[in-house]
């Protein structure tokens, strides 16, 4: 019963966070790791969370990374690629290098200064789309331009994460045909989800529906199976099943959860074409169950949990107020000045949005703690001094982003009104 009673004090804790993270107009996910250290320092929470609670939030990860990829439109994401290259690139490097030799300026450790690199350098998509969206913005080409760079940096740094784990952990040989094989592994991943793409879902047009024994036999059938009464468990299933998949390729399983919601479009949720609308309306009840799940009852376990870890020591948190200035200040400078600029001269945006592109790149969130958590609690690659100093800069840099983009706004808007009225 002692879980049960933890995981009752978490979804009440739950409720609290999101109030606060409505009134404070911040994202949830930093009331949540707040509720679990003040739990937990208070000695409501246990240090160490019971077996149940541990899987229970390591589900809570896998749906969060699955909500995220189904978010996506895998269309628009392509054709904005073209667009948005740069800012990725150049939007990944500069944190990437920032934090890397800091990290080795401060703690001299060559596989933890990797992984504090890794964590820092994906941006927090729902952070700045759940801002962009309080400031009415989320239609516009600056939302379109975050969202591509982001999701292609969130790639990156799962194919990176896979490929670095194991070698920084001590698992695989720093070798030319060590890397070559998990190369190889990563690959050969994206390569079965591609197919799986191409092949498993359209009904008519796959290569296997010429296949007698299986024509039949397609994931688009699973989902609109009964009149698609089931089409949440069923994604669910697909996405645990692909998570299962990368885990087996020797990705986290969240990887494998993030391209299963990538996979996803909404024409696979059309189960009858004589009724308008209706493909469309299975996909957003299907979405909305499982943004439910995963932001409101479930996902938000892992990141509590996550919270638990930061026991509130005056001794450890006075040793890391320099590296958490210096690695902030960094950083913030150093993504606002490369993703805006890859933005105005590789995307050809205008200064204002190119620069209200480069706050809204400042967000670090899913991804970074799920680097946070795979490098500190399930590997121990990197130090307790790290994962405070990583944490605290986390928290600084999500907070900056509504604040930056609040101000930059009206200056924004009215570069914007001007070109338009230029081009008329």
């Amino acid at each position: 019963m002692e879980d049960l009673t933890s995981l009752a004090i978490i979804w009440a804790a739950v409720f609290v966070a999101h109030f606060a993270a409505a009134k404070t107009r911040l994202t949830p996910v930093l009331w949540f790791l707040a509720m679990g250290s003040i739990l937990v320092n208070l000695g409501i929470l246990p240090e160490e969370p019971g077996i149940f609670i541990k899987d229970f939030a390591e589900i809570g990860i896998i749906v969060i990374m699955f909500a995220l990829g189904f978010e996506e439109n895998s269309s628009n994401f392509v054709r904005s690629i073209k667009r948005s290259w740069g800012i990725a690139l150049f939007g990944a490097i500069a944190p990437f290098m920032i934090t890397y030799y800091t990290a080795m300026y401060f703690w001299g450790n060559h596989n933890g200064a990797l992984m504090c690199a890794l964590a820092m350098t994906a941006t927090a998509v729902s952070l700045t789309m759940v801002t962009l969206r309080s400031e009415g913005l989320q239609g516009s080409k600056v939302a379109t331009g975050i969202m591509t760079s982001a999701v292609l940096d969130d790639i990156a740094s799962l194919a990176l994460v896979a490929v670095m784990v194991p070698i920084a952990s001590g698992e695989a040989m720093i070798s030319a045909v060590g890397i070559g094989f998990i190369l190889l592994k990563t690959v050969g991943f994206f390569l079965l989800i591609t197919a799986m793409a191409l092949w498993l879902f359209p009904i008519e047009s796959g290569p296997l529906s010429k296949i007698p024994l299986l024509r039949s036999f397609n994931l688009q059938r699973l989902i609109t199976l009964q009149g698609g009464e089931h089409s949440t468990l069923a994604v669910l299933l697909i996405a645990l099943l692909v998570a299962l998949l990368g885990h087996e390729f020797g990705f986290h399983p969240a990887v494998g959860a993030y391209m299963a919601g990538l996979i996803l479009k909404e024409e696979f949720f059309a189960f009858n074409h004589e009724v308008e609308g209706h493909e469309s309306s299975a996909y957003e009840e299907t979405r909305r169950a499982i943004d439910n799940v995963a932001f409101s009852w479930i996902g938000p376990v892992f990141f509590i949990v996550l919270g638990t870890r930061l026991i509130l020591d005056a001794d450890i948190l006075m040793s890391i107020v320099d590296e958490t200035i210096v690695l902030t200040v960094g950083l913030l400078v150093g993504q606002v000045l490369s993703a805006g600029l890859a933005a105005r001269y590789t995307g050809k945006f205008l200064w204002a949005e190119s620069w209200m592109i480069g706050f809204g790149m400042l967000g670090r969130a899913e991804l970074a703690f799920v680097v946070m958590d795979i490098a500190y609690a399930q590997n121990n690659i990197i130090s307790e001094e790290m994962f405070y100093t990583l944490m605290c800069t986390a928290f600084c840099l999500n907070i900056a982003v509504p604040l930056t983009i609040r101000w930059w706004k009206p200056h924004y808007e009215r570069k914007v009104a001007e070109a338009k009225l230029e081009e008329e």
